[in-house]
């Protein structure tokens, strides 16, 4: 059985390229149960899970002479040992060990001719832990027909769910060029999207192509495709085949703290903290500002909106843009300029609770993550300077094959002429920040790692200012699991 590859998934495909693969990454740690956790009870526990999400047993199949998109098959000769690798580091690995091997896998295209996902096992990190980098490609994960991959091996107890999986997989035999010919046919009979879909993909092609050829045909190509030229600033640039990743883990009840201090939301307090982060770091590297005061940055944000494509995480997911004042010395009032924005998002009553999406049931970071990816690529058009995509995940832990998972960083792709991208990540009681960086471009990444735990630091300083007198007691609300 076969399915074509929407005109939407094809556009990824066709704007990756060697300096921007489109894939995301997820970097999970966990502490071993009395059983152990490796290389072999992760592909037991694969094996026995990848049934749910049929499409990670797929590969793509072009159709000769492009007649209409490619069409998901069975992989015939499908491997889960190629899947899900196996790596190590010399002991006792360390994490800035660990970011270092992450930043090279990471670098690296998935092979189209294959299934478009990789899971590596890393072991050898210090205090027996182990580490699981996932890959899949954000053509693979649209969170409608298929959710990441990640998402169903964590489970809510050590003791693992039991599940029914389809263990008597079969692949279909691949489809022929004929056969692969003959369908696009019939479809283009039967379903005539999928000749609106052809012709839409080989229109932007065309496009792509002339804006290579010079300044006066590019301007021709964007005033027919609706894209503004690129915004001008600190943190944009060329990209090189090389990433650098950086992670860095806080504590969600500071993050609340600040909250219940000034009003607003943890989401507000982490783009005012990267925010700061994004200030001092400029600020330490002797860079000009560019005359900007602000980053445009883009913000994935979950909403009820009919009019959007629904997902399997009961909301659609939308953009928000938000300008983080970088040029505003003052941290408090960096945090009320954030507030601002946001408030008028919820103002329009389709904003989504963090906690009513952490209280999904099987819920996981990794998919809106990799939903919100696709809705920063969509905006490229508008025009901005990064995107940072923030996640509340469960405030219980989670576990796989026994194991119990003690952090979760998001690696995010990053798109050409945004050599970063920011993921942010709220599971049991932490705050994870996970940033990818051109490598080139930014050689002095970890720095910015420093720089946000100083920002959230010059944030929580502002909270002694507002307590209450010693004696009186001043009332708060209740803080919610996974409020954001």
């Amino acid at each position: 059985m076969t399915e074509r590859l929407r005109a939407r998934d094809l556009a990824i495909l066709a704007a990756e390229t060697a300096t921007s693969p489109r894939h995301n990454a997820t970097i999970e740690i966990f502490e071993p149960g009395p059983s152990g956790f490796d290389h072999h009870r992760l592909l037991a526990l694969v094996s026995d899970r990848i049934s749910f999400v049929p499409r990670y047993r797929q590969r793509l199949a072009e159709v000769p002479g492009g007649l209409a998109n490619p069409v998901w098959v069975d992989d015939d000769h499908f491997d889960l040992d190629y899947h899900v690798r196996r790596s190590a580091l010399p002991r006792p690995g360390t994490d800035d060990q660990l970011r270092e091997l992450v930043s090279r896998i990471v670098s690296r295209r998935l092979d189209r001719s294959r299934p478009l996902w990789e899971i590596y096992v890393v072991e050898g990190l210090e205090g027996d832990r182990v580490a699981l980098l996932y890959k899949s490609h954000q053509a693979l994960v649209d969170g409608v027909h298929t959710v990441d991959l990640g998402q169903l091996l964590l489970d809510l107890s050590p003791e693992p769910k039991t599940l029914d999986p389809d263990d008597a997989w079969v692949p279909h035999p691949a489809p022929s060029s004929a056969g692969l010919v003959a369908g696009a046919v019939i479809d283009s009979v039967t379903a005539p999207s999928t000749v609106v879909d052809t012709v839409s993909v080989a229109a932007g092609t065309a496009l792509r192509t002339a804006d290579r050829v010079g300044g006066r045909v590019r301007s021709v190509a964007q005033a027919l495709t609706g894209r503004h030229p690129r915004r001008p600033g600190p943190v944009v640039g060329p990209l090189s085949q090389q990433r650098r990743v950086v992670t860095v883990e806080t504590s969600l009840a500071d993050h609340r703290r600040i909250r219940e201090a000034h009003g607003g939301t943890v989401n507000d307090v982490i783009l005012a903290t990267v925010t700061g982060a994004l200030r001092a770091w400029l600020m330490t590297r002797s860079a000009s500002f560019g005359g900007l005061r602000q980053l445009r940055a883009v913000v994935p944000v979950s909403v009820i909106d009919d009019e959007l494509e629904a997902t399997s995480l009961g909301s659609q997911i939308t953009a928000h843009f938000v300008d983080l004042p970088i040029g505003e010395a003052s941290p408090l009032v960096r945090l009320h300029q954030v507030s601002y924005s946001f408030q008028a998002h919820a103002d329009t009553g389709r904003s989504v609770a963090a906690n009513r999406l952490a209280g999904i049931a099987g819920f996981a970071p990794t998919t809106f993550h990799a939903i919100g990816s696709r809705v920063a690529a969509d905006e490229l058009r508008r025009g901005y300077h990064l995107s940072v995509t923030n996640v509340p995940g469960p405030q219980s832990p989670l576990y796989a094959a026994g194991a119990r998972m003690v952090a979760t960083y998001p690696v995010p792709p990053l798109l050409e002429g945004h050599p970063l991208a920011i993921g942010v990540t709220s599971y049991d009681g932490r705050v994870f920040y996970g940033l990818t960086a051109d490598r080139d471009a930014f050689p002095d990444a970890d720095l910015l790692g420093t720089c946000l735990t100083e920002a959230l630091d010059e944030l929580l300083a502002t909270t002694t200012a507002t307590r209450a007198p010693r004696g009186r007691r001043r009332t708060v609300k209740k803080a919610t699991k996974g409020d954001t």
